[in-house]
């Protein structure tokens, strides 16, 4: 049973591991290895009952993850209280045509959060990240994350950020913003000093990619998480999945590294 930790100075309290929804609503253009079938509502119910029942309490999704959006807003009726839900705003893709596309203007950034709201059925979006196209400088310096503020003044989000793909975005972002998601695992380590940047700050870090798209399992995967926590600053790590077994596997080894690390906290709460 997984106990939820500070996210920053957000406020929020997230699981160490969170659940990524990508293959609840999308199974084209993905890197993950080998095909799978989008889940049924029962089986996607099934998991996220799954998923509380081991403490966790983090759900990340997207516009561009399909239609995981108006499907969670389903799913998780009268059950607010329950999760802290991490959505993104910059990146389209209709998983029917295969189609994707970006778009960082002020007003696709607007109407994202409103159709996010909508889709998942809340007053409010806990988190809310840029969703990157590798450019992460000029999405930062065309205005993104101020736009992002606002609405967070105006109450629509609580907490704000950008999910990076470079180490200089990185830093801006935790500068700028609330938190930030980064790629951190074994074999990628380069962006360790926006973790660390952002412990200094007091800034939430979410760690996608963990077990590099799938490409990690076994007794690797407690080392992976191992090597991640032990990092201060990170606050959750995010774990797409639609298989029962590999939750409770995750789950387990996310404990044991935890554990091992003799502590259950490895983010804290500092002073920006």
């Amino acid at each position: 049973m997984l106990t939820p930790r500070p996210f920053g100075v957000t406020g929020l309290d997230v699981s160490p591991i969170g659940l990524g929804t990508v293959k609840f609503g999308r199974d084209k253009g993905l890197k993950h290895p080998g095909a799978f079938t989008i889940p049924t509502d029962a089986e996607a119910q099934g998991l996220l009952a799954l998923a509380s029942d081991l403490g966790i309490n983090l759900i990340d999704t997207a516009p561009a993850y399909g239609t995981s959006e108006e499907r969670l807003g389903g799913l998780l009726a009268g059950q607010r209280d329950r999760w802290v839900i991490c959505t993104k705003v910059g990146e389209e893709f209709d998983n029917a045509t295969g189609v994707g596309r970006f778009d960082f203007t002020a007003e696709h950034i607007r109407f994202s959060v409103e159709r996010s709201l909508s889709r998942l059925r809340v007053e409010v979006l806990d988190m809310v990240l840029v969703h990157s196209d590798g450019n992460d400088v000029a999405i930062i310096e065309g205005g993104a994350l101020d736009v992002l503020s606002g609405l967070k003044a105006a109450g629509k989000i609580r907490a704000f950020g950008m999910s990076t793909k470079t180490i200089e975005g990185g830093m801006m972002a935790v500068e700028q913003a609330d938190c930030a998601m980064v790629t951190y695992n074994l074999d990628w380590t380069a962006e360790r000093p926006v973790i660390e940047r952002a412990a200094v700050l007091g800034k939430g870090v979410l760690i996608k990619k963990p077990l590099a798209s799938g490409h990690v399992g076994g007794d690797a995967v407690r080392d992976s998480f191992r090597h991640i926590m032990s990092c201060p600053g990170v606050g959750s790590i995010v774990v797409g999945t639609i298989n029962p077994d590999h939750l409770r596997s995750n789950v387990a080894a996310c404990a044991a590294a935890l554990a091992s690390l003799g502590r259950a906290i490895c983010g804290s709460r500092g002073s920006s």
